[in-house]
């Protein structure tokens, strides 16, 4: 948790972290002063933006208690300063302001005081059997559509209800028994599978948390050209991910890609040389390779040159020209022709090398034998030479 952020209180859980945004600007004198808008956060990544015209000293982390219709609202401050009017021109609030559209900002009223967390803290708890009871009304009512979450405001006189449909529904019904049941203003709010599955969090098949849980903050539409830049198959069940729709990592790299094949030649030009006609069979971007093949359906006599090498030969074609062969012209006087087959285990696939080693062994105790032999003979040799006369003699007979 960074400096200028703050702890929550006990039992106030309505932060996420992958929400924040680091403030650069916190340690510039007079940074926060410059802009009296600060942005507040509020439960299932809901943002609002409001005036501090009362020029309360806030920070990052601050429990705040914001203007609502009706009553009010309790959220935390995700971000203060010059950095707001830039969330803003981002997301086009400041320009609808321009335009006379919502000019009104809600105003932040104060502080949070323990009895209003209190209250939050109450309405906070009946969140989860107001969803339960809500869903057991709507299926009675059959209405095909599911209640993902419930947000009760700060005060508890208005609740939300977040809701996935596949069609249109009509709720008003549902509305008036759910307005009787609970005795609050009923606001209803459809959200879609990808906003689902990063509420619920989960694991993905990378074997990681879902990025949707972890660290994004808005939704970007993915579509199947994603996948077909990056050269990935196109089957539906590995490129859908947790919410049935397409993953949304399938937008991460796809722009690298596709400035990639901007330097690449098209894939359905086609390659005419002296010998044959060669057709585009697959390309690595990033080395800027491609691989060509005589047979437009399958492989055959696959040929791989750079893109440069490509664009020569197209030019060439566009010219009337074809030349000999795919390769370069260089390339082909430097090929020397292939080596024949050497040995270069040193005789390790003989099926008698166990043999010869079995030889050599004998050998080496023979010698070994011999050696010790003629070392035995002259030590003797030399200790008769040490020896004096007359010793060492056998004695005569019948001395």
């Amino acid at each position: 948790m960074a400096d200028n952020e703050k702890k929550l209180p006990d039992g106030i859980d309505c932060s996420r972290r992958k929400l924040h945004s680091f403030n650069w600007l916190a340690d510039i004198p007079g940074g926060c002063a410059d802009f009296d808008i600060v942005e507040v956060q509020f439960k299932n990544t809901r943002k609002g933006y409001y005036r501090n015209s009362t020029g309360l000293p806030l920070e990052t982390g601050d429990m705040v208690a914001v203007e609502a219709s009706p009553g009010h609202d309790i959220g935390m401050v995700s971000l203060t300063g010059e950095l707001v009017k830039l969330r803003m021109k981002r997301n086009s609030a400041h320009r609808s302001q321009q335009q006379g559209q919502n000019a009104e900002i809600k105003r932040v009223f104060r502080k949070a005081k323990p009895s209003d967390l209190e209250k939050f803290e109450e309405a906070r708890a009946r969140e989860e059997d107001t969803m339960i009871r809500a869903r057991k009304i709507a299926e009675e009512l059959k209405l095909n559509m599911k209640i993902g979450d419930v947000e009760f405001q700060g005060d508890g006189n208005k609740a939300i209800f977040y809701y996935i449909a596949d069609e249109r529904v009509d709720f008003r019904q549902l509305i008036k028994v759910l307005a009787d049941t609970f005795k609050v203003r009923i606001e209803m709010k459809q959200i879609g599978a990808r906003q689902e599955a990063g509420r619920i969090g989960g694991i993905g098949p990378c074997g990681r948390p879902l990025c949707c849980s972890q660290w994004m903050t808005n939704f970007v539409s993915v579509a199947t050209s994603a996948a077909r830049f990056q050269d990935i198959s196109l089957n539906p069940q590995k490129l859908a991910g947790q919410c049935a729709k397409l993953k949304c990592c399938l937008n991460f790299e796809v722009d690298a890609y596709v400035e990639a094949s901007k330097r690449m030649p098209p894939r359905d030009t086609r390659l005419e040389t002296a010998d044959a006609t060669y057709f585009h069979f697959k390309s690595d971007i990033f080395s800027r390779l491609v691989t060509y093949s005589t047979d437009k359906a399958i492989a055959a006599n696959l040929v791989t040159i750079s893109a440069d090498r490509a664009f020569e030969i197209i030019s060439l074609n566009k010219a009337g020209e074809k030349p000999l062969t795919l390769a370069p012209e260089s390339e082909s006087a430097k090929s020397k022709p292939r080596a024949d087959f050497g040995d270069i285990l040193g005789g390790e696939d003989d099926i008698s090398r166990f043999d010869k080693k079995k030889k050599k062994r004998r050998n080496n105790g023979k010698k070994n034998s011999d050696s010790k032999e003629q070392n035995r003979e002259q030590g003797q040799g030399q200790k008769k030479r040490r020896r004096p006369d007359g010793q060492g003699k056998k004695p005569p007979e019948g001395s």
